[in-house]
């Protein structure tokens, strides 16, 4: 993603434009006050986009200390288990 620096003064004076700017050309824009930066503005995300985003950051997190039939295992009735009248209430 393209980045863009904008002194607060010109961010106040053109705002409106550079939001459109944002939204069109998916670019991101650091706000500066005194030469520091001090916001950043970036583009909204799609739902989609955002969920992508999520998983890819997830991915490789988790580790199962079961094996995957295990873990696919069916449970409950489709297991052939049969509750007693009380449990699991």
């Amino acid at each position: 993603m393209d980045r863009k620096v904008v002194p607060a003064g010109q961010f106040k004076q053109g705002c409106l434009a550079l939001l459109d700017e944002v939204e069109s050309q998916h670019t991101e824009i650091v706000i500066t006050k005194r030469g520091r930066p001090v916001a950043r503005l970036v583009p909204m995300l799609s739902g989609s986009e955002r969920e992508a985003e999520i998983l890819a950051g997830l991915r490789g997190s988790v580790k199962a200390r079961v094996s995957e039939r295990e873990l696919l295992r069916p449970t409950g009735d489709e297991a052939g288990w049969v509750l007693e009248p009380g449990e699991g209430e």
